[in-house]
């Protein structure tokens, strides 16, 4: 067997969206780092849609860019249309979504991973941790190679013991293209963790040259694009529109009647789908009455003439899904390159992981992305990046980084994995955040750009910029409440001039920029140094104006909540020796293991009265354990 004499501080299995980013963060963090993947020509793949973003998904983007990851810059320099949605509600729930030049995607995040100082990547499948005494020491490959590191963060994807179905016909892979990790799945159960299984799908990819778009409703992008990274200027590739068409009763029928063959209704599909995201006969059947369903033909690439009908994820024989797609308005004479397939998946249930990220009962061993049950290349990145963090500040010996649910979407996502688990593929809504008025796109650099700065992920210079906004953010409001207009004629005059009508007593800046009518660009004209400002911190400026009282309601929830989360729980702490509380909360506590009363009191069955249970034991514990 052979093995590599020199230790990594931070192992990487696999180099999917999680992994990129887990490996550059080890590695722009100056420890030396291996990824290891099975096909170094799919670094960054994206194997669904070509797209970054969306609702709630846009805001772990941002976040990501925040604390000094990648996926934003990525989609800023292969992106071909980007768009801001919910634009008509508030900006809590606004997000951004790009298209992504498929190809240059990968073949950019490739190069930054090839590129990057102390990063070796590697081609090979990992069949199994070398794991003695409960830590992790490394890898062993499937031609027995064995690389030693200090931590393993294992970031696999759909590939352990991938199962990919079109009809009644099912084969072992990864996605399409690349083999299933097999072995390494039996070699975590093997090591105790508990394995569950999940499926997702995939849409049929179209030949563009055999649709006819010119029947078809084109949908442009935002004129001018705006960027999801706060580094990025300006978007300077070719942006393209994407279509709309509609399924149709035809269209069902024929789905309905090649239910028959569907792995998913014939019961050959044992793993849990994610709700959120059905399949095309999915949608059929549970949506009986909805006689059409949209269709987002998305191209994947300015090189290509492939397209991504957004929509239609589907396992149905392919004879069935051309027939399906032939029903369709503008695709009467398409032609499928590649069918549409769904892929059953192991994962550990993400209880048996620490808000860190480490496997509780294995040291110095991380996961992140699809492994945690997971679903979306936003969320994997995201679990990515504090995994690299974290498996650097343990190889250091420094406390772990854990964000808060008032802090991040990022924090929101691991804290609902470890502390509830998932039996379903786990998606990011807006609606899992309690303080997403906190959480805004907007105000990402604001909420994470000093902790990347911190973790060495930001540079000096990029920290500096970031602290000029944030001071002409502060310069702004400071002159906002200070300039005062009194309600005199020529003061009247001016204001009407500008179309702000009229006032009777005495306002601020401020109390004009409340109205919901009003707009910063109005009340600029009222004071010359207020147009000097970009219009970043013009912007963040007028959100905090306008939703001030939203704003400190939920600065108000999150202290009064502040208590609970900074009591700390021993780790070593006896569940089963607390009395008052039930069997049944013991073994919730025992299993999960929370590191806080914050944490705690977020379980599933975990009432108000075993909260207090557990506080008045804990100070109890540590009067017991003072000299």
């Amino acid at each position: 067997m052979d093995s590599y004499s020199n230790t990594y501080d931070v192992i990487v299995v696999g180099a999917g969206h999680a992994g990129c980013e887990a490996a550059l963060a080890a590695a722009r963090m100056g420890h030396h780092t291996l990824v290891i993947t099975v096909n170094v020509d799919h670094i960054g793949e994206m194997s669904c849609n070509p797209a970054v973003g969306g609702l709630a998904k846009g805001h772990l983007v941002r976040e990501i860019d925040a604390l000094g990851g990648e996926m934003a810059k990525n989609i800023d320099a292969t992106g071909i249309q980007f768009r801001r949605l919910n634009t008509k509600k508030g900006p809590a729930v606004q997000s951004s979504r790009a298209q992504a030049d498929k190809e240059q995607y990968r073949l950019r995040m490739k190069g930054v991973l090839e590129q990057q100082e102390n990063l070796d990547v590697k081609q090979a499948m990992i069949d199994a941790l070398i794991v003695e005494d409960g830590t992790v020491k490394g890898v062993i490959t499937s031609i027995e190679e064995r690389f030693f590191g200090k931590t393993v963060i294992l970031t696999t994807g759909t590939f352990l013991k991938g199962l990919i179905h079109i009809g009644l016909r099912s084969f072992p892979a990864g996605r399409m293209g690349d083999p299933a990790s097999n072995k390494l799945s039996d070699h975590l159960r093997a090591l105790g963790l508990r394995i569950g299984r999940l499926k997702t799908g995939t849409t049929p990819r179209l030949d563009g040259c055999t649709i006819d778009f010119s029947r078809l409703t084109p949908q442009h992008g935002d004129d001018p694009p705006i960027p999801f990274s706060f580094e990025t200027e300006s978007i300077s590739q070719e942006q393209v529109p994407c279509y709309i068409t509609y399924t149709n009763t035809r269209t069902h029928e024929l789905i309905k009647a090649g239910l028959d063959r569907s792995p998913l209704f014939a019961g050959v599909i044992k793993g849990t789908g994610a709700r959120y995201c059905p399949s095309i006969e999915d949608k059929v059947v549970r949506f009986r009455d909805k006689p059409r369903h949209q269709v987002f033909l998305e191209p994947m690439g300015l090189g290509t003439t492939e397209i991504y009908p957004n929509g239609v994820s589907t396992s149905l024989p392919a004879d069935v899904q051309l027939k399906m797609l032939r029903s369709i308005e503008g695709l009467e004479q398409v032609e499928i390159v590649r069918p549409g397939y769904a892929i059953e998946y192991d994962y550990v249930d993400p209880v048996q992981v620490k808000p860190n990220l480490e496997c509780k009962t294995i040291q110095g061993l991380f996961l992140a992305g699809q492994i945690n049950g997971t679903s979306g290349y936003e969320e994997a990145a995201g679990q990515g990046l504090m995994a690299g963090i974290n498996a650097v500040r343990h190889v250091r010996g420094d406390s772990p980084i854990i964000l808060g649910r008032d802090q991040a979407y990022i924090g929101v996502m691991i804290d609902d994995l470890v502390t509830k688990g998932t039996r379903e593929p786990y998606r990011m809504f807006t609606s899992r955040a309690e303080y997403r008025l906190l959480l805004r796109e907007d105000n990402a650099d604001l909420r994470l750009r000093e902790v990347g700065h911190e973790m060495g992920l930001v540079s000096g210079a990029v920290y500096q910029q970031f602290k000029h906004k944030r001071e002409a953010i502060e310069t702004i409001l400071t002159l906002l409440s200070d300039v005062r207009l009194n309600p005199k004629a020529e003061v009247n005059h001016a204001l009407e001039g500008f179309g702000l009508g009229s006032i009777n007593q005495p306002v601020t800046l401020k109390d004009l920029l409340k109205r919901p009518e009003t707009e910063f660009k109005d009340i600029a004209q009222l004071d010359n140094r207020l147009s000097s400002f970009d219009r970043e911190a013009a912007e963040q400026a007028t959100i905090l104006v306008k939703y001030d009282g939203y704003i400190r309601r939920q600065t108000q929830q999150v202290e009064r909540v502040t208590y609970l989360e900074g009591t700390k729980i021993p780790e070593g702490i006896a569940y089963q020796a607390i009395p008052g509380l039930s069997n049944e909360v013991k073994e919730k506590l025992s299993n999960i293991r929370p590191i806080s009363l914050g944490q705690a009191s977020r379980i599933s069955g975990i009432t108000p009265a075993a909260v207090t249970i557990i506080q008045i034991y804990l100070k109890k514990w540590e009067q017991d354990a003072r000299p």
